[in-house]
């Protein structure tokens, strides 16, 4: 392991250890599974809602490197004050959409990571039964 690795799994595992209730130990078994995958990929959560999906659908036929994706925080939020909602937009464009939001129960190692900022990646899957199709969003996070 690289002095930079362990620098990485260290500073990470200290942010994390507050917002693990103070267990340093499950702080650093996290931080070393995120520096030792190179980050974190999750689903984007609330893609169906509004007309996200006709957005997804139009930003597939970009490559990722096209689409630039921002986490802005939404503390007043209803639901949600922790909230960190997804905006993306084509590189060269004009505003930013918000395509839904970073899963809950995630919120907290994400904001831990204080990484790069994500690149979205747009899939999509067809539902059989109505063969509609059915759009959702990846962020990937770099440490």
């Amino acid at each position: 392991m690289t002095n930079e690795t362990r620098r990485k799994i260290v500073t990470l595992a200290n942010r994390l250890t507050p917002k693990m209730d103070g267990d340093k130990s499950a702080a650093f078994i996290k931080a070393w599974a995120i520096v030792k995958a190179g980050g974190l990929e999750l689903a984007v959560k609330g893609v169906s809602f509004g007309n996200r999906q006709e957005a997804l659908k139009r930003l597939a036929a970009y490559s990722p490197e096209k689409i630039r994706a921002v986490l802005v925080p939404e503390p007043t939020n209803p639901i949600d004050s922790a909230a960190l909602a997804v905006m993306v937009g084509i590189n060269g464009g004009r505003g930013l959409f918000k395509v839904g939001y970073i899963p809950r129960e995630i919120t907290a190692v994400v904001n831990a990571i204080n990484g790069q900022l994500p690149t979205l990646r747009v899939v999509s899957d067809s539902n059989s039964v109505y063969s509609k199709r059915i759009f959702g969003a990846r962020v990937a996070l770099a440490v």
